[in-house]
Formats: structure tokens, C-alpha cells, sequence
């Protein structure tokens, strides 16, 4: 079993009609740890030494947030700024996060279409996220495609459970270690790569 860490981070849940049915999706399972953000620093004022603690704790970081603007909720962003401190996650004495795995999953209201070269945002979601996915390598972290759900604000509800069910079999086959994300490196994004990744002999 591998310890899986949700970062989650949303600034209006009670709005967020997808975002809620994943959460209530999350598996209840010793070694898998809920962090909410905006539940647990209202103000923006981080206990840096915490969100250190809940990192090492842990063997899988995932970021679950919707796309804002191209990148992710402030809150999220202050997080990486102060909880990633040179000497302890990067640099040369920072070696706090080598070796553990991030994956990002994300909402969009936007189609899969628009996030293509031809498409309304002229770039893919992989490549608007470039600055995250250095970052976690710059840390020494073992980067994943975006799980990434689309088309958030024309979905009907059963679509929307759907989503959950999917969102949670990641997050155990995440847990219990059956998904190679090394392999998933040449995949768009992680919703394609799933089937060809889940190590073999595991159910």
C-alpha cells in the first residue's frame, strides 16, 4: 500500500457541483489523508510545518483543484510558494521530496477540444501546466499527466457520479499501488493513460 495524500483546493465548494461528488468518493481507508486547504487556512495563513509533516508522511501527493485562469486556486499557489522552501525541497540540500509521486486532477469547464494547439486556448493542458510539472521536478518528484475532468458546467448528474465513481477507482488503484505513473510520462494526460499503465497481476 502506498500513503495518499489529497491536497484539496477550492475557495467555493458549496458551488462546486462536481468537486463535491468527488470528495464524497474519497475512500475511507487508513493511508489515505483528506487535506482541504481552504477548510484549514481561511485566512492564507499556512502552518508551514504541518503541510511539511503531511508530505513526509506520505508516499502520493494529490492535487485536486479546478483550473483557474490557466493554473491553480490562489491558495494553492501561496501553498507551493512557502511550503516548497529551498534547503528542504529543492537545492542542494533539498532532497525532503525525491522520489514521491504527484498527480494532479483537475476541473474545467472547457472541452477536451479547446485545450488543443487548433482549439479556443492554443495550448494542451499538460502545456499550461509546464510550471507545476517543473516544479515538482525541480524537487525531485515523480511527475503524472493530469487526470483532468472536462466540460464541468454541462454535465448532468449522472455524469457528474460517473466522474465520481472513475476519480475514486484512481485513487485506490493509486493507494494499493497499481498504476505505474513512470509510464505515464508520454500520455497527454492521465485519463488515456490509465489502461495501459495498472501493473499487471493486480486487481
Amino acid at each position: 500500500m502506498q500513503r495518499l495524500l489529497i491536497q484539496f483546493a477550492h475557495p467555493a465548494l458549496e458551488r462546486s457541483r462536481v468537486h463535491r461528488r468527488l470528495l464524497a468518493q474519497v475512500p475511507q481507508r487508513e493511508g489515505i489523508t483528506l487535506n482541504d486547504l481552504y477548510e484549514a487556512y481561511p485566512d492564507f495563513d499556512i502552518d508551514v510545518a504541518r503541510e511539511q509533516e503531511l508530505l513526509l508522511a506520505h508516499d502520493v501527493i494529490v492535487f485536486q483543484h479546478p483550473f483557474f485562469w490557466y493554473s491553480t486556486p490562489p491558495l494553492l499557489k501561496q501553498w507551493e510558494d512557502l511550503v516548497l522552501e529551498h534547503g528542504w525541497a529543492y537545492g542542494s540540500q533539498g532532497r525532503a521530496l525525491r522520489g514521491k509521486q504527484v498527480v494532479h486532477v483537475i476541473s474545467t469547464g472547457g472541452r477536451e477540444e479547446a485545450y488543443q494547439h487548433e482549439g479556443l486556448n492554443r495550448f494542451t493542458m499538460r502545456e499550461l501546466l509546464a510550471p507545476i510539472e517543473q516544479t515538482a521536478l525541480l524537487c525531485g518528484m515523480v511527475w503524472a499527466p493530469p487526470y483532468v475532468i472536462h466540460g464541468t458546467h454541462r454535465m448532468s448528474e449522472a455524469q457528474i457520479e460517473i466522474e465520481g465513481q472513475r476519480y475514486r477507482q484512481l485513487l485506490l488503484d493509486l493507494h494499493e499501488a497499481r498504476v505505474d505513473l513512470r509510464a505515464t510520462t508520454r500520455y497527454p494526460n492521465l485519463n488515456h493513460a490509465l489502461s495501459g499503465v495498472r501493473v499487471e497481476g493486480e486487481t
